[in-house]
């Protein structure tokens, strides 16, 4: 068994996720503090290609400053919205027509979530074309994918909100597909053999009853503004790290001349 242990401890999966063990020497407890995500978030230096824009296209920074824009512009709606079926879409009129400044705020908040989006889409389209998602860099890769289908979740469940016709009939067919999920969709495989019915699956779940509906309108607005939002700034900041102690942002190929 600890010879199996060692194995592993050599492969590049452990060493993309542990980079080095801790024995009780003084340089190994500087490099705890140096090494936490929270006690050292920011590098000491950054490379020369780190800020050039025809490499890195920026997408990564302009994805987290829309997360910032969103979360001010998201609280400042909070003030205004009610999650609850009989006041939701009777507020957002509010807020459009009668709220100073509402507008603005929900038109930001609406068009940056689509933006956000795009440019994350976008930052792992760069990643990888520049080949930034190789050893030792590919359990980082990974945090980026939640991060990807965290931004996709953030964008579905903030879709409801406005509790119009458009929203729930988009809710409506976005949640049906939820019931072919294999093992946890009434409809999916394996599900019915596990004892999923159409009240007890995922998407029962995820609506809070057989069709959309105010419990649903609930739970998304929790999953929007408190579930999703803290699940995503944790990973941003583990993702944000892992690119410090990886070396800071991958640049291109030295071994080649640069014309």
């Amino acid at each position: 068994m600890g010879k199996l242990k060692e194995k592993f401890q050599q492969t590049e999966l452990y060493k993309s996720i542990f980079r080095h063990s801790y024995q009780d020497t003084n340089r190994n407890r500087a490099l705890q503090i140096v090494d936490n995500v929270f006690l050292h978030l920011h590098p000491v230096r950054i490379p020369r290609h780190a800020v050039n824009i025809g490499y890195t296209w920026g997408m990564g920074g302009i994805t987290f400053l829309l997360f910032i824009v969103l979360t001010i512009t998201g609280v400042i709606l909070m003030f205004y919205y009610r999650p609850a079926a009989e006041y939701a879409y009777e507020d957002m009129k509010y807020l459009m027509n009668d709220v100073p400044f509402g507008p603005l705020m929900r038109n930001m908040h609406r068009w940056g979530a689509h933006a956000m989006v795009i440019t994350v889409m976008l930052h792992m389209f760069r990643v990888f074309l520049t080949g930034s998602y190789k050893p030792p860099r590919q359990f980082n890769w990974g945090v980026g994918v939640i991060l990807l289908v965290l931004t996709f979740l953030l964008s579905f469940t903030g879709y409801l909100l406005p509790w119009d016709q458009l929203a729930i009939w988009a809710v409506t067919v976005g949640t049906n597909m939820a019931r072919a999920t294999p093992l946890l969709g009434h409809e999916g495989p394996f599900g019915p053999e596990l004892g999923m019915k159409i009240n007890n699956d995922i998407r029962f779940i995820l609506l809070g009853g057989t069709q959309v509906g105010p419990p649903t309108l609930l739970r998304f607005y929790v999953g929007h503004c408190i579930f999703l939002p803290i699940v995503a700034a944790v990973f941003m900041i583990v993702h944000f790290w892992r690119i410090r102690k990886d070396g800071g942002i991958s640049g291109p190929d030295t071994s080649k001349k640069e014309f």
